[in-house]
């Protein structure tokens, strides 16, 4: 395994080592001159705000909408847990394009806030409520025995053991708010990614564009750490033979009108107001128009595009990960933690990066399809690996010593033993990747093949010069691919809920 995650780790570095080139190129003292500015430090200041307003937000929304509709008798939670999960359908920059259309009250900070905590919120949901339906119940149990009571068992027992996915789904959450461009570009709060589209936009200036890079690749290195540090060195699978058991839902009381008027209106927030915009838009938008071959070319490629990066991003997350969490040490982790980088860099800085070496080591490569999907590969294997890392963190390794006792060698043990244990979460992580794919916008942009158009890249097309309703099909379309997709995360917990 080792010689693979090493290559996909270099592989993952290519953004860094493009914009440590031209830091080098352009030498120190312009380094500085670029980076010591007013406006570097209030873009540092709107990002930073707005990473961790939102890293708090999700956390709180996401683990209590999880411990809602996992642990309690909430009303209705089949339906709540479909719909909690469904904002993921609707891409940020739909959320924001909804929001901005019907009124300009949302640009700013508190709107940004607002729009990308309803657009991530799930991100945190989907793996804490995941970890909840695997926990054992009788650490719950034993905790209830010794006369604890529900908050202090929540908060002693239970919180430590959704660490790794609460976690895991934060810095996700962090990593994509550092490099998202679409829904701040639309609610005109200024950042870090948006500042250097508008560098290369503008004038293509690419050492100051790329010192900005470069600091934002900082902001990665520190949330790595700090995520890194948080995380421990606990395990966290279960040991024992016992059977599988669920632990009974706590009834809500008086909590449950409070709780169910929550949930109703994080639902309406979250998907009421996007999706009701597409409606007035499609109904009433002088610019409305449904050309249906237009629509089905770009459905049919965006369909191809987002399976295809999928599928190649989650084999490419199996090495790196199964060696972090079965052979874990410094070289692992490092390993681990490079593959993080591309998902902290705009895509417009991923798709450069790209280009360069295509053009100057494999100009075969350029303007083909093979280049985009190394591109979702850098930008989305975050995604693959916290998902395929949770997995593995929740099955033992020791049904693979069985399986070696056995006689079975490693590639055997892997497809055999492994695979179906961590299944689950290669699926979850398989359409987390498809989703963002579906919907990538700037890398898309600039390296699709001459004549390729994608839903995300027609409806900018359109937004860009202010036709909304003859953006809002293709808008409309992303939300009817991503739907099913969504549906499906949520399939296996159906099984697992007592009405």
């Amino acid at each position: 395994m080792l010689v693979p995650a090493v290559l996909i780790a270099l592989v993952a570095l290519i953004p860094l080592f493009f914009v440590a080139g031209y830091v080098l190129t352009i030498g120190w003292d312009e380094a500085v001159a670029l980076t010591w500015r007013p406006r570097v430090g209030e873009l540092l200041r709107n990002t930073g705000l707005l990473v961790a307003g939102c890293v708090a937000l999700t956390s709180v929304i996401g683990t209590g909408m999880a411990w809602l509709v996992e642990r309690t008798t909430l009303p209705g939670r089949r339906v709540w847990n479909v719909l909690l999960v469904a904002p993921l359908a609707v891409p940020a920059f739909v959320n924001s394009f909804g929001w901005v259309s019907l009124t300009a009250r949302v640009e700013g900070y508190a709107g940004a806030l607002m729009i990308v905590t309803l657009s991530y919120y799930p991100l945190v949901y989907l793996p804490v409520a995941a970890m909840l339906r695997g926990l054992d119940p009788a650490l719950e149990e034993t905790s209830a025995a010794l006369g604890y009571g529900p908050w202090h068992t929540f908060i002693r027992v239970v919180l430590p053991q959704l660490r790794p996915a609460l976690l895991g789904g934060t810095l996700i959450v962090a990593l994509h708010l550092l490099a998202e461009f679409g829904a701040l570009q639309m609610l005109r709060y200024p950042t870090f990614t948006t500042a250097i589209y508008d560098q290369y936009r503008s004038s293509f200036n690419g050492p100051a564009a790329n010192m900005l890079a470069a600091v934002l690749l900082l902001c990665c290195v520190m949330l790595l750490t700090l995520e890194l540090r948080l995380r421990g060195h606990q395990h966290y699978a279960r040991l024992g033979g016992g059977s599988a058991r669920h632990i009974p839902h706590r009834r809500l009381g008086r909590a449950a009108a409070p709780s169910l008027v929550a949930v109703v209106a994080l639902t309406t927030l979250a998907l009421g107001v996007p999706l009701g915009s597409l409606t007035f838009w499609l109904v009433t938008g002088s610019s409305t128009g449904f050309p249906l071959g237009d629509l089905a070319a770009t459905t049919a490629t965006s369909l191809g595009l987002g399976a295809a990066g999928a599928f190649i991003t989650m084999a490419l997350a199996l090495p790196v990960a199964w060696l972090c969490v079965r052979r874990r040490g410094r070289l692992t982790t490092l390993l681990e933690r490079s593959t993080y980088f591309g998902n902290a860099v705009p895509g417009i800085v991923v798709a450069l990066a790209l280009v360069t070496v295509a053009i100057r080591f494999a100009r075969p490569v350029y303007q083909t399809v093979l280049l985009l999907m190394l591109a979702y590969a850098i930008m989305f294997l975050p995604r693959a690996m916290v998902s395929v890392r949770a997995a593995l963190d929740q099955a033992p390794p020791v049904f693979d010593d069985v399986s070696h006792t056995l006689g079975s060698g490693p590639m055997e043990t892997l497809r055999r033993v492994t695979l179906p244990l961590i299944a689950p979460g290669l699926g979850a992580g398989t359409a987390l990747v498809f989703l963002a794919i579906v919907t990538e916008l700037t890398a898309t942009l600039l390296l699709a093949p001459i004549g390729t158009r994608t839903l995300a890249t027609q409806f900018w097309s359109n937004t860009s010069s202010i036709a909304y309703g003859a953006a809002a099909p293709y808008a409309a379309l992303m939300v009817v691919l991503s739907a099913p997709v969504t549906v499906l995360l949520t399939r296996d917990r159906w099984r697992s809920m007592s009405v």
